[in-house]
């Protein structure tokens, strides 16, 4: 319960105890409602002035269980905020140090600057497809979808201060998304991080078409307009709405967490050389390799047939399981 509905129960419950003590003691022993009242707040909270009129038997009962009631609504009152209170600290204390330990055990995560509506989606993506990452909000008091982030580790600061991305462990980072509402925002962020960690990955949003040069030369390895997606999707759902209905429902599958996936053939695996027949991943892995990129070409090999030889550095596209994702590249390191 919130200290607010804590606060209205006890309110409510005090104010019994008062009007029923008043009208008790108007009825009982005939005061008006002035001396009623008064004797009724004395005796609730034992302030010990004398009586204010003389009282007969029954008005020692009935006073003796106001005391007994007053009393104890006041004790539980007082201990419920206390309670209350200790209990939010306890676990805001609580809380920070298990972060703590999440962060310091982090390694090849996601940074997530900004959790607004463009980040919490993203934050939501990677925790369905349990990639580890960690939030990075300015102000995490205002944030209303707070609970939609699971146990993700969140970090309250400017994502652009070096202090704070240190604290994020960006030396360790793989990637890092920023979704900030303003284009010089993510700008700054771009630039410290890429001084932090040269070799992160790093995917920025861009507001105006006029910021992706300058997002890019910044050092995002990739930017994202969100107006243009939108626009994109707005055409399928007009001219492609089958492709559009199965692509949502792959995503939104409560059962499975089926995703386009890709994975990379080292350079030292022994698969290179072999075919994908020999290798034989759908058998293995359940998986189709869909496209098969190649090192310094930008284009991909559609639909590659079972003769296709795999090299180093290749890329296979496939659509699966994290969990079968992750057993392909087992497949691709070891054989």
């Amino acid at each position: 319960m919130s200290i607010a509905k804590r606060l209205v129960v006890i309110g409510v419950v005090f104010l019994c105890v008062f009007t029923a003590g008043t009208t008790a003691f108007m009825l009982v022993e005939g005061w008006p409602f002035m001396d009623a009242l008064y004797m009724t707040t004395i005796t609730i909270f034992s302030v010990g002035f004398q009586e204010v009129h003389p009282l007969e038997t029954r008005g020692r009962i009935l006073t003796i269980l106001l005391i007994l009631g007053g009393a104890g609504t006041l004790a539980i009152g007082l201990s419920m905020v206390t309670a209350f209170i200790v209990e939010g600290e306890l676990r805001d204390v609580l809380g920070k140090r298990r972060m703590e330990k999440t962060l310091a055990r982090l390694n090849g995560h996601i940074i997530v600057c900004g959790a607004g509506e463009t980040g919490k989606h993203v934050a939501e993506e990677l925790l369905r497809t349990k990639i580890p990452c960690v939030v990075i909000e300015q102000r995490l008091a205002d944030l209303k979808h707070r609970e939609r982030l699971g146990s993700i580790p969140l970090i309250e600061g400017d994502a652009s201060d070096s202090a704070v991305l240190a604290h994020a462990r960006i030396a360790q980072a793989r990637g890092l998304i920023t979704t900030l509402p303003s284009d010089k925002d993510n700008l700054f962020v771009i630039l410290t991080a890429r001084e932090l960690n040269p070799k992160l990955r790093i995917v920025s949003r861009a507001i105006e078409d006029e910021s992706y040069p300058k997002l890019r030369k910044a050092g995002a390895d990739s930017v994202v307009s969100s107006n243009q997606i939108g626009g994109l999707r707005m055409v399928s759902e007009l001219i492609r709405p089958r492709v559009v209905s199965f692509l949502d429902s792959m995503l939104r599958d409560p059962t499975r967490t089926l995703r386009l996936g890709e994975a990379e053939v080292p350079a030292n695996s022994p698969v290179i050389g072999k075919t994908l027949q020999e290798i034989d991943i759908h058998k293995r892995v359940g998986l189709v390799v869909i496209a098969i990129g190649h090192p310094g070409d930008d284009g991909y090999a559609y639909n590659p047939k079972a003769s296709t030889e795999l090299g180093a550095g290749d890329v296979l596209i496939i659509c699966g399981e994290t969990a079968q994702l992750e057993a392909l590249r087992t497949i691709l390191a070891s054989g």
